[in-house]
């Protein structure tokens, strides 16, 4: 039996324009999906897929999943009709948009492959493994989340450049609100490009912005200047309903947050529905955030960046 795991992710800056070669900052949560990869009588593969999940989630990306495990085994160089295999997904990340759940599993998926076969998978190489399995859900990825699922920690990306780490003081609380809505990452990067392609002029004006603010939140970041960093994520979520990606309730829960005190608050990942993160520096603020979001009728996790 192979066991493998893979970070969840929450894009602090420059989700969407991160496809178009401008800087991310992403970090890891400290949540993830674990997989156990063992060999059974069979014909192929077969999925038990026992995460948690916003509820519709697994039923509305079944088809997309098998897609990705088939991506998985074929980049792995792996063939499971002639040796078939049961996968099985677990661990405390909720499986929802926004959070990195796809390639968190393709991440483990793996590894677990990698530890039951013995085949010596480095990070680098799960990280290439994980990149084609994200090719079934979003078309052509960004490799930002499989890339904070591999490697953890806080991250500056840029797309077809080494990752960077970013040096931080010490972990900070944040707060994931779920909207409860499946997203469809695929679609919205599709309706930024044809946006931008339609209005070229007024878009890269708003990724030349989105590109300087990356730069100065990594600035922040390093000198531990978190209300500035709060107020940088504030402009991001401004950036991001510019580009037509956020949503009614991304925008809601963003407000609810920001009015219980957070140091600031955006959507994140693919937008149209899915999660938004807010900075909630301390346990009393991170529980009051949270609490005002559970009243409002959300679902909410509470975890640490960096």
């Amino acid at each position: 039996m192979g066991e493998g795991k893979g970070y969840g992710k929450v894009i602090l800056f420059g989700e969407h324009f991160v496809v178009h070669n401008v800087p991310s900052i992403v970090s890891a949560m400290a949540k993830a999906t674990t997989a156990i990869v063992e060999r059974f009588e069979g014909s192929s593969w077969t999925l038990d897929d026992r995460r948690p999940a916003t509820p519709g989630y697994k039923e509305d990306k079944i088809g997309q999943q098998r897609d990705s495990i088939e991506r998985v085994l074929r980049a792995a160089g792996f063939d499971a009709s002639k040796t078939p295999i049961k996968i099985t997904l677990g661990g405390d990340l909720t499986a929802a948009s926004g959070v990195g759940a796809s390639a968190a599993s393709c991440v483990a998926i793996a590894r677990a492959l990698s530890d039951e076969f013995s085949l010596g998978f480095s990070d680098q190489r799960v990280n290439e493994i994980a990149y084609e399995g994200e090719k079934a859900y979003h078309g052509t990825p960004s490799g930002v989340d499989n890339t904070a699922a591999t490697y953890g920690g806080l991250i500056w990306f840029v797309r077809g450049k080494p990752l960077e780490q970013i040096p931080i003081k010490k972990p900070v609380e944040v707060i994931i609100g779920n909207t409860g809505r499946v997203a469809n990452t695929e679609a919205a990067v599709a309706g930024v490009r044809e946006r931008k392609q339609k209005d070229p002029q007024n878009y890269d004006k708003l990724f030349k912005e989105a590109e300087e603010l990356a730069n100065i939140a990594k600035r922040a970041l390093v000198a531990y200047e978190l209300r500035a960093v709060g107020k940088l994520m504030d402009t991001n979520h401004l950036l991001l309903q510019s580009i037509e990606v956020s949503s009614k309730e991304l925008d809601f829960l963003v407000n609810l947050a920001r009015e219980n005190g957070a140091f600031g608050a955006k959507m994140t990942g693919g937008g149209l529905g899915g999660n938004m993160v807010a900075l909630t520096p301390g346990k009393d603020l991170q529980d009051k955030v949270a609490r005002a979001i559970r009243d409002a009728g959300f679902d909410v996790v509470l975890t640490q960046i960096g």
